[in-house]
């Protein structure tokens, strides 16, 4: 599984080793089990069986009872599997912590998180390694104090566009000091980070292009409404062969001091720099 620049991780739900942050986070409805049972085919990092967004309040007990069933079938592959329940404030809260409990899902993706109580309750009722969404003015106004503990806190665009009555472009600069308080809690946090959905499922520039965006500020992997995005979010967020190359050169020049590579200095933030991207790319500096 790949590791973050960050270097997040948790214990793994079955106590076997780590759990490392994805650099794409598939979402697949919990109503849909014929669309879980695909998901080895696209081989995301990790995926999140959706009972929020994506499950019409009428289709929620159904599609609870049809993603324990579902997670079971994929909790054994090399997928990190976890469950979206609905938010804290909702009727089906409850019930949908306690089903994934009870399941066999890796973890749990909790959405809309305001509050530390909000995440408190949560690790009262389960132990198993949560990824917070921060997708709401009250949310990013509070996030240095969210992501504590997490795996990892995904940022949430379109909910946080719509909680401050703005309005969404294809160049997100009206998201962009939202997104960037998200990066910053999550670097003084030490949690792994994903960035915002592109919802032009079809797009692939589109999402190349945000994706790239979101790596530049310091995300380290992308949410994915559609499994064509999760051969892209891996594209951005594993390092090129001459990346690595570059970086080994950095670090084996740091070695006598300061040096020089391809004509530039290197000293200490240069060599930190090359240590990140070895750390995405899974290698030892």
């Amino acid at each position: 599984m790949h590791l973050p620049a960050h270097g997040s991780d948790a214990p793994a739900a079955d106590g076997t080793g780590p759990v490392r942050v994805p650099r794409s986070l598939l979402f697949v409805p919990g109503a849909r089990p014929d669309m879980v049972a695909k998901v080895p085919r696209w081989a995301p990092d990790a995926v999140a069986v959706d009972l929020e967004d994506a499950v019409a309040a009428a289709d929620k007990e159904s599609a609870r009872e049809a993603t324990v069933r579902a997670v079971g079938e994929l909790a054994g592959g090399d997928t990190l599997v976890l469950v979206r329940v609905n938010g804290p404030t909702t009727p089906w809260y409850a019930d949908d912590v306690a089903a994934v409990a009870g399941s066999a899902a890796h973890g749990v993706v909790l959405p809309k998180l305001e509050s530390p109580e909000q995440l408190a309750d949560l690790r009262a009722r389960l132990d198993l390694p949560v990824v917070g969404g921060l997708e709401s003015a009250k949310g990013i106004a509070r996030c240095r104090e969210l992501v504590s503990g997490l795996l990892a806190a995904y940022f949430g665009a379109e909910d946080y566009i719509a909680s401050v009555g703005g309005r969404r472009t294809p160049g997100s600069l009206e998201v962009l000091h939202a997104r960037s308080e998200v990066v910053l809690a999550g670097a003084l946090g030490g949690v792994g980070l994903l960035d915002q959905a592109v919802v032009a499922a079809h797009d692939a520039e589109a999402f190349r292009a945000d994706a790239a965006a979101g790596r530049d500020l310091g995300y380290d992997g992308k949410i994915c409404i559609h499994p064509s995005q999760v051969a892209l979010a891996h594209e951005a967020f594993t390092p090129t062969d001459d990346e690595v190359a570059h970086a080994r050169l950095v670090i084996e020049a740091g070695k006598s001091g300061v040096g020089v590579v391809d004509g530039e200095m290197v000293d200490d933030v240069h060599l930190r720099m090359a240590s990140a991207v070895l750390a995405r790319a899974g290698l030892d500096a």
